[in-house]
């Protein structure tokens, strides 16, 4: 029976995750086509880093958005919705050649990233148990990394055929048709149905994904919706101060080391070193790999070593890793695998700490009657950072990489700060960590 249930929750994850995938490929595969693009629609960097942060923008509105759909129709019809948001995004800019259009869907696309990062994590982490919460949260994170390995292969394998950036764009319509039919057979967030008084369904739900004592779960989660409710669902007040600065801050760092500017223009940078477009591209081939067997080491560790550790090990990685990219930029290093070795190093230890932790911390930390505007915000202020340096980050490398990658290890410092005052949530019910947050 056990193996059953833990059967049924691994498909539970693996469903809600694959918005996780789409969430990573749409972030890496304009890396193999945005060189096409600036020359396609005749682009100034200016231009065409506000066209590559079209989407980002969509991001931040998708992720500001999207609470209140998925507190009146619910978690899985909302992830529903944004599948066939992704869809048509992907079809739509791979055919329509025109640079408004592009736009129009990219930030469509955009939309779809930004809300599945609030609702994917959130409907995951409401419908674990705690003690295999921080790895199925986790497993959101995996599959973004996942996605961003796809497309970095999807666009080496496709780079150099007639119109291979349009090909690029448009396989992502696959696995968002599979994603929009496979959420149709997982149930609803037994939490949301709660809070919807469903409390029939979702006693069925928890004894599906294998609650031992459903009645006290019940009983938990209704009295902690009691408790948040008699002062108000008003986010930003005094008491969910600490939960809204953490969320602020692990979204902040997890940005501002600089992971998706280097992801989104992981070509660009490589082929400072001189190498062929093709072999630029199989340089982002092994950043993503090293992205994702890290990513998979983080999900092992989340649980066992808690999001604290490491987070504070990864931090001083990241510092090291970054500090001799900025040095590479300085001394003109970029002959041999100096660079590539030195942000494999980063993307190694940013995928372990900040990369596996934070849908999983900002999933946790805001209690039940808040989570869906909590993760909002998280969201997006990761978003908004990741638009401002995706859009500027062309002008910033044209002037010197020094300078923004020693930004970067700088905040990456930071990070280490952040980890030491960060409390510890593994192995803690969401209502016991609401109890102490607040």
């Amino acid at each position: 029976m056990k193996t059953t249930v833990k059967g049924f929750m691994f498909y539970i994850a693996f469903v809600a995750s694959l918005g996780g995938l789409l969430f990573g490929f749409d972030t890496a595969v304009i890396s193999g086509a945005e060189k096409s693009i600036q020359a396609v629609y005749n682009l100034s960097d200016f231009a065409h880093g506000f066209t590559i942060a079209t989407a980002l923008i969509g991001t931040i509105i998708g992720a500001l958005i999207c609470g209140k759909p998925a507190e009146k129709y619910g978690r899985r019809w909302s992830l529903i919705v944004i599948a066939y948001l992704y869809l048509v995004s992907a079809i739509g800019s791979a055919v329509i050649v025109n640079w408004y259009s592009f736009m129009f869907f990219r930030f469509m696309g955009g939309l779809a990233v930004g809300a599945s990062s609030v609702v994917g994590p959130m409907y995951i982490a409401e419908v674990s148990p705690s003690h295999w919460r921080g790895r199925f949260v986790a497993f959101f994170q995996f599959n973004i990394v996942l996605g961003i390995v796809i497309a970095y292969v999807a666009n080496y394998n496709i780079v150099g055929i007639p119109h291979d950036w349009q090909w690029m764009l448009g396989i992502e319509a696959i696995p968002a048709l599979l994603f929009g039919l496979l959420l149709m057979t997982v149930p609803e967030s037994p939490r949301w149905l709660i809070k919807q008084n469903l409390v029939d369904k979702a006693r069925m739900v928890l004894r599906k994904i294998g609650e031992p004592d459903v009645d006290r779960e019940v009983k938990s989660i209704e009295e902690s919706l009691e408790d948040t409710e008699v002062v108000g669902e008003n986010l930003f007040q005094k008491k969910y101060f600490y939960p809204v600065l953490i969320a602020f801050l692990i979204s902040s760092f997890n940005q501002l080391t600089g992971i998706n500017a280097i992801l989104y223009y992981a070509p660009r940078i490589f082929e400072l070193s001189g190498v062929f477009r093709e072999g630029a591209m199989m340089q982002s081939i092994v950043i993503g790999l090293t992205n994702l067997t890290f990513t998979m080491i983080g999900m092992l560790l989340i649980d066992k070593v808690g999001r604290k550790k490491l987070i504070g090990f990864g931090s001083i990685g990241m510092f090291l890793s970054l500090f001799l990219v900025a040095r590479g930029f300085y001394l003109e290093k970029f002959e041999g695998y100096y660079m590539m070795l030195s942000l494999m190093g980063y993307i190694a230890f940013f995928a372990v700490s900040l990369g596996a932790t934070i849908w999983v911390v900002i999933s946790e930390v805001f209690p039940n009657s808040v989570r869906a505007k909590g993760q909002v915000f998280g969201s997006m202020t990761h978003w908004v950072w990741s638009a401002l340096l995706s859009w500027f980050f062309p002008i910033f490398l044209s002037i010197g990489g020094t300078y923004i990658f020693g930004f970067f290890s700088v905040i990456a410092l930071g990070s280490l700060v952040f980890a030491i005052k960060l409390p510890e949530t593994r192995n803690k019910s969401l209502e016991q960590i609401q109890k102490e947050l607040t």
